[in-house]
């Protein structure tokens, strides 16, 4: 393995795997969930960390380390001697907004060097998408001995991506679903992505919706339980505790708690049934991006978002 490729990794976890393995080269490792709370285009702006710190205060009662995310960045000041840098990210939405981020970045930086993409997500003799850390050593070093290289339009179609995702208009989103590319789960995730808005008659998302879903057809016995599940049962998300903890107790009005277990009261089964639209009680004024979740709701019979009146 070349000693002189720059790996960006999506997280600590694998960071330590590549470590671990004997991955020669140097490590980038991102830290950050772009997938969630308002962005900006230039990484590197004081308006990105800015912003970004206010987010992970207000939301999740976070400090975010500027600092050493500023310190992992700047190794993209010194590839001098590198030639080429391999990108190790998921098949979720939440690596692949990260992703986009990080090409976009490194275009930004005006670097002229190979990128490659190991991603993980469907593996031969598995039914379930796994992620990087969950393979084995000999698949790891199957999926890097087969990683992609990423072409000029590729580049350019990932710029476009976040270019639209800092943008005011996500429906522009809406050709690359169909687009072909070296990405395989790009698809998947733009179409979880346009179902984060609130749903046009029930005012739920689509992971809200399976929340309510997983208590409706399972013993449920806390919440923790049901975190247990909903990470299990997300689809193309890719979320953490953390942000789906946030979203389990914003739907605390849905189902009542004992000291046994979990169900759904009467709100909980008319959301299901999607009698009413709940958006406004619900009230999640998350931002994605450049556009505030309560803007829009995703019309399924439209097949696209529209403006909340």
């Amino acid at each position: 393995m070349k000693q002189n490729q720059l790996h960006i990794t999506n997280g600590d976890v694998l960071t330590n795997y590549l470590n671990d393995s004997g991955y020669q080269g140097s490590i980038l490792t991102w830290h950050e969930m772009l997938c969630e709370g308002p962005t900006k285009v230039d990484i590197t702006s004081e308006e990105f960390f800015n912003v970004r710190a206010d987010f992970f205060d207000k939301t999740y009662n976070v400090d975010l380390d500027i600092d050493a995310f500023k310190n992992e960045i700047s190794k993209l000041d010194s590839v001098k001697n590198v030639s080429e840098i391999v990108l190790w990210f998921e098949y979720d939405l939440f690596c692949h907004i990260n992703l986009v981020a990080v090409i976009s970045l490194i275009k930004q930086k005006k670097i002229k060097l190979p990128i490659s993409l190991v991603c993980s997500g469907r593996v031969s003799g598995s039914k379930n998408l796994k992620g990087l850390s969950e393979l084995s050593s000999e698949q790891l070093t199957h999926h890097y001995k087969n990683r992609i290289k990423l072409n000029y339009e590729d580049i350019e179609l990932a710029e476009t991506i976040w270019q639209i995702y800092n943008g005011k208009d996500h429906n522009l989103f809406k050709p690359f679903i169909i687009k072909s590319s070296s990405f395989d789960y790009l698809s998947n995730c733009l179409k979880a992505h346009l179902k984060r808005f609130p749903d046009s008659k029930s005012g739920l998302s689509t992971i809200e919706s399976n929340i309510l879903e997983i208590i409706d057809k399972n013993p449920i016995k806390s919440k923790h339980h049901l975190l247990g599940y909903a990470l299990n049962y997300q689809g193309f998300y890719g979320f953490g505790d953390m942000q789906l903890n946030r979203i389990i107790n914003q739907l605390s009005f849905f189902y009542t708690q004992t000291e046994t277990e979990i169900k759904l009261n009467r709100k909980g089964y008319e959301a299901l049934l999607r009698q009413y639209n709940f958006s406004s009680e619900i009230n999640d004024k998350s931002t994605f991006g450049g556009v505030k979740k309560l803007d829009f709701q995703f019309s399924k019979q439209e097949n696209k978002l529209v403006k909340t009146i």
